[in-house]
């Protein structure tokens, strides 16, 4: 290989290398988390709880209308329901036409996922759920005032009631929480009516 297929080899290098890190993973500034979607200890579904059942975010947030932290439900909120749901339903339908099929008694089904939760319930674990929207703590962030002026969770979380996983929607930039604000496209695509909304420094850095 000769010395001038070398240097055109490598200037084709320095050329297309950033264009295809770019199509890999966009470009974005430091602290922007948005698309962050970690795995948690239960799949739990948002899609199949928010959207599917159309449980409100309000039944298992409860924290956001009385509180900074919209805060996590203990497992207890979750058994509410689970004590009579182990399973999906489609598997413990099958249980029962096989035991009706083979004349024997109905087996409990209970589901791999569920299994952990009603683990941690019975040795009175917390589930350590991984946080996933985080704001930096120069920041100071309430939920009250924003639930209790009728801004949907949507409007900050995205349409978290179509995700399978929950994933970080925004950036949570400073500026997109101004945009907000200032009735930007952040508050309208979220429904909100900003009106007399602060843009003061001191409201979210004191």
């Amino acid at each position: 290989m000769t010395a001038r297929t070398i240097a055109i080899l490598g200037l084709v290098t320095v050329v297309l290398a950033p264009i295809a890190l770019t199509q890999a993973a966009p470009p974005r500034l430091p602290g922007d988390q948005s698309g962050y979607e970690p795995e948690q200890p239960i799949r739990f579904s948002h899609r199949l709880h928010a959207g599917e059942l159309q449980v409100d975010c309000l039944y298992c947030h409860s924290g956001a209308e009385r509180s900074r932290h919209a805060g996590i439900p203990a497992a207890s909120v979750c058994m509410n329901c689970h004590k009579s749901v182990t399973a999906p339903w489609a598997d413990v339908k099958a249980e029962a036409e096989a035991a009706k099929k083979e004349s024997r008694e109905v087996k409990p089904v209970v589901s791999q996922e569920l299994a952990k939760l009603f683990e941690a319930v019975e040795k009175a674990r917390p589930i350590q759920w991984v946080k996933i929207h985080n704001v930096p703590d120069f920041v100071y962030f309430d939920h009250r005032p924003h639930v209790n002026a009728g801004v949907r969770c949507q409007a900050c979380h995205g349409p978290v009631e179509t995700m399978e996983r929950v994933r970080q929607q925004a950036t949570l930039f400073m500026g997109w929480c101004v945009d907000c604000h200032r009735g930007g496209e952040t508050a309208k695509s979220g429904g909100v009516q900003a009106k007399d909304v602060t843009t003061d420094c001191a409201a979210c850095h004191y």
